[in-house]
């Protein structure tokens, strides 16, 4: 690809980071790094009334987690700026723009109330039609629309500023990824807002300003965006300005519902910032998030933000809409975990601390204690870190309570045998004894009794651990406190079996 390329996020700082935006974030910087282009961030602030304090800096610093850098952005200003959509509108920049078409007869002020508004739609429902709007001024001068507008304004009312739509004419485009579109100019509801009664400028009338002035090439949005893009052509035909090309990406669908993903399925973790609490890798949910809808060749799965740069191809990004299957999700957060256990190691000891199962000081001092423990109780099973209290709380720092089915294996004939030779062997091994040793020792009880499977293994580990199951039990009495084990098992005795 020869022509420079200028790609954008634009994000509103209304809430976190979506799962939706983030894939829109993540492919806009995979084709601008792969064609050695620009990746810039603008923020879309003009809806104050759902801005959220600190919604920029979430979505800035999620991005970062996730391993996206950028070339321009509010804190990272270059020569097309501003990057905030409420510091354009401050500098009078859509205004300039807005007065343009109002003078050329491409726009015109509209008085009409929220009430006469209400009643045209219950009209056009009764009559069944499709909802659009009605031009006011249908046949009027300019000079005779110029009266009107002074007779409302001398009534108090507040105008909005209406994109009058040639509704004759059809916009079509060459869609990076759906192909070619036509969407006919009637198919839009009829004249739409440009500029609020506050003097913001609507969403689809700043987006093109921005997008001009910013030079942007491409334009790579989620599939909701579709409709969209008819009246921000008409902008850009009504101002002589040339078009971006665009790319419309898959819906991303709930895998077990088929409906399309909404924030408002609370049965689905839809924000980058749940993931990254839960414990879920940075890596794991760019290469997750990297093939809703697009497909690599081949049929490997597990990939780096690198190598997806390196391989990034927009023709593969597919028509389908895109399933969120959060298994898969956890299937592949757990492939990173154990790429390197090691790297991961000190957020998996930070959750027993969030979890206020060791101090943080005691955490420091006893990291390699833990490191064993947190591989014993199973880290390669676990699909994000916060699984690892479950795993390592008992019996590493509680005893669970003695079940009845407990109480029936040690009070049996063959539980009480097992029980006093392991209290025997156990009380003679010394602290350093090994996985090796242990085995030996159980091994040596079930030879001497003639006793195996649940009735040798059960007794041992209730004795133990006041478990019927878990890890390796060898191993786990390695890491187990000797003193704290012999009490237990003391503590077993003196209730159930004197």
């Amino acid at each position: 690809m020869t022509e420079d390329i200028r790609v954008r996020y634009a994000p509103s700082p209304t809430g976190h980071l979506h799962i939706g935006n983030a894939r829109t974030a993540i492919f806009n910087w995979l084709f601008a790094r792969h064609y050695n282009g620009t990746f810039i961030i603008r923020i879309e602030d003009t809806d104050s009334a759902r801005n959220i304090a600190d919604g920029e800096k979430s979505q800035l610093d999620n991005l970062a987690w996730l391993g996206l850098d950028w070339d321009e952005s509010p804190d990272k200003p270059g020569e097309y700026g501003p990057y905030r959509q409420s510091e354009r509108n401050e500098q009078g920049v859509y205004q300039e723009f807005i007065d343009a078409l109002l003078a050329n007869g491409q726009a015109y002020k509209s008085y009409k109330t929220s009430e006469q508004l209400a009643e045209e739609r219950e009209a056009q429902q009764a009559a069944k039609q499709a909802p659009h709007y009605i031009y006011e001024y249908e046949g009027l001068t300019n000079e005779e629309r110029e009266a009107k507008y002074a007779e409302f304004e001398a009534q108090g009312l507040k105008p909005v500023v209406r994109f009058r739509v040639p509704e004759e004419k059809v916009f079509a485009w060459d869609d990076i990824v759906k192909g070619h579109i036509e969407i006919g100019a009637k198919e839009v509801g009829g004249d739409w807002v440009i500029q609020k009664a506050d003097g913001m400028p609507t969403y689809n009338f700043a987006v093109v300003v921005d997008d001009h002035l910013m030079k942007i090439s491409h334009v790579l949005r989620g599939d909701d965006h579709v409709s969209n893009t008819p009246k921000q052509m008409m902008i850009y035909d009504a101002l002589g300005w040339d078009v971006p090309k665009f790319g419309h990406m898959a819906l991303i669908i709930n895998g077990e519902t088929g409906k399309k993903l909404s924030k408002r399925d609370e049965n689905v973790l839809q924000f980058v910032e749940q993931y990254k609490e839960l414990g879920y890798q940075p890596q794991a949910m760019v290469n997750f998030i990297g093939l809703l809808g697009w497909s690599p060749k081949g049929e490997d799965e597990i990939f780096s933000l690198e190598e997806f740069k390196n391989m990034f191809d927009e023709t593969r990004l597919s028509k389908a809409n895109a399933k969120f299957d959060q298994k898969k999700l956890e299937w592949i957060n757990n492939q990173w975990m154990r790429r390197d256990t090691a790297a991961v190691m000190p957020q998996l000891i930070q959750e027993l601390v969030n979890a206020d199962l060791i101090s943080e000081s005691d955490a420091q001092l006893k990291k390699d204690w833990l490191a064993d423990v947190i591989k014993i109780a199973g880290v390669d099973g676990i699909s994000y870190t916060r699984e690892i209290v479950a795993l390592v709380r008992k019996p590493f720092f509680e005893l669970g309570d003695v079940t009845d089915e407990m109480v029936d294996y040690v009070t049996s004939d063959d539980g009480r045998k097992v029980f006093d030779a392991w209290e025997a062997a156990y009380t003679a091994l010394p602290n350093d004894a090994t996985a090796e040793d242990y085995m030996a020792a159980i091994r040596g009880i079930q030879n001497d009794l003639e006793i195996k499977g649940r009735n040798l293994w059960n007794p041992i580990r209730i004795a133990t651990t006041h478990e019927i199951q878990g890890p390796n039990l060898p191993e786990m009495l390695v890491v187990l406190d000797k003193n704290t084990v012999l009490q237990t098992m003391a503590d077993i005795k003196q209730k159930y079996l004197n």
